[in-house]
Parts: structure tokens; sequence; C-alpha cells
């Protein structure tokens, strides 16, 4: 059984309201493939490794967080974005990518998939950041130290966990934002968070979790990223009836 490429497309911009959110790049299909789609890979990035496992599976589409066509990149199609589109338009592979939709999203979002791995209780969007859910708010049942929430971060993505603060600080409430969200640890803080999580660190977030007394933990882009592709995956298995296989391209950034 198969699902029409065009039927995907609204059901998923309708699921991720696609409409609603400004972001920085397209969202939704990019590439336009083969009508009937039976095969489905899922993954954090369109890139060619991704790309190249598909094409290995025989995939009819990918349906990714981060796509293609950013603004601000050059518009001229050579070298390693040739090459990629190339290798979807002559396998006939459809590419759907949703970038700060697939973050927001309350039930299968990056946030909300991470959220749910730490077992945060009581989880909100923190309001005054737009788009809406972009940055969460919750707490934990019983507070733990930061030391504790540095190991947990750890078993559940898998990977070294970068922590600025006193390692026998109490946690309760906490913030956090998947991927490169560096730049949201002023609100946290000065929503009251004893914590923010998120994938990256700048020279200047150091700065700003000790003078804003707020223990910071960068836990990676792609690993606090992988769950809200999967989950989407696992969404579409569960509406259609077509294979889905999540393909984690490991990077440790």
């Amino acid at each position: 059984m198969s699902v029409n490429n065009q039927d995907l497309k609204v059901y998923l911009d309708g699921l991720l309201r696609v409409n609603e959110i400004s972001d920085y790049c397209p969202n939704g299909m990019q590439v336009e493939g083969v009508k009937d789609i039976a095969n489905i890979v899922t993954g954090v990035t369109a890139s060619q490794a991704l790309i190249d496992e598909a094409i290995l599976r025989k995939a009819d589409a990918i349906v990714v967080h981060h796509g293609y066509f950013w603004k601000g990149e050059s518009q001229c199609i050579t070298g390693m974005k040739k090459q990629r589109l190339k290798s979807l338009i002559e396998n006939d592979i459809n590419m759907y990518a949703y970038h700060l939709p697939l973050d927001v999203h309350p039930e299968l979002g990056n946030n909300r998939q991470l959220a749910d791995l730490l077992d945060i209780e009581n989880v909100a969007a923190l309001s005054s950041v737009k788009p809406i859910g972009v940055v969460m708010q919750g707490e934990f049942p019983v507070a733990i130290t930061a030391a504790e929430l540095k190991e947990r971060l750890k078993a559940v993505l898998g990977r070294s966990i970068l922590l600025e603060g006193a390692e026998e600080r109490e946690i309760k409430t906490l913030a956090w934002c998947t991927g490169g969200g560096q730049g949201f640890i002023e609100q946290a803080a000065d929503w009251g968070a004893d914590a923010f999580i998120t994938g990256e660190v700048s020279e200047q977030t150091i700065h700003i979790a000790r003078e804003q007394n707020i223990a910071f933990y960068a836990a990676g882009h792609h690993a606090t990223e992988r769950y809200g592709a999967k989950a989407l995956g696992e969404h579409i298995a569960s509406q259609f009836d077509v294979t889905v296989d999540f393909v984690d391209i490991n990077n440790p950034a």
C-alpha cells in the first residue's frame, strides 16, 4: 500500500501548522519525487549520508528536521547542494522538511520529546518567546542536583554533556530549547529556571549563565533533535499504510 505524495504533504503541513509559523526555510515538500509513497526514511538532517541510506533502502520519501534552502545561503545549485539534489531527483525521492514546526509541536516536537525522555512534568511553552513552543518550561517532581541532571542527560542522549554551574546545585524548575537555542538562556533566567538545556554553546553563554546564576547544559544539537523526526515517522506509520524507518546519522555536534 502507499500514500500519494501530495496527500502526505497536505496532511503533514496541517499537522505541523506550517502556515502559522514563520521560519528561516520553506517547510513541507522541498523536493518532489514519485507520486506513490510506500517506504519512508526519517532523519535529523538531509545530508548526503542520509540520502545514500534512503537509496539503499529503496525509500520513496525522506522526512527530516533540517532540510534545504535556508535564508541567507547561496541560491546557486552547485557543489554539495547539486550532488544532494541530483541524488534525490535521479532516484525520484520526495523530500519533506519541517524545521520550527517540528520543534514546537506539542506532542511530536523535539522539545516535547526531550521533556518526555527526561521525565519533566507540568510542561508548557515559555510564553515570552515566539513562536510558542520554541522554548519550554517545566519541573521535576522531586528536585535533583545539577550533577544528577547531567548524568541523566548523558544516559538518555548517549553523549558527553557540558555543564556550567555548581554540580551540587538543586534543580527543580527548568527551561529548554533543543538544537541551537543557547540564545534563549536569558529568557529562561528571567522566568526563574534553575537550569536551561539546549544543544549548543557560544562563548557568551557561559558568562550569561554565571552572571544570571542559572545552570546551563549544552547537550548536543543533533542529540537533542533526534526524537522529533523519529516521533513524526512513527505517527506517519500509524496514519498511513506505509513503512517508516528512522535512520540516525551520527553527528558529535
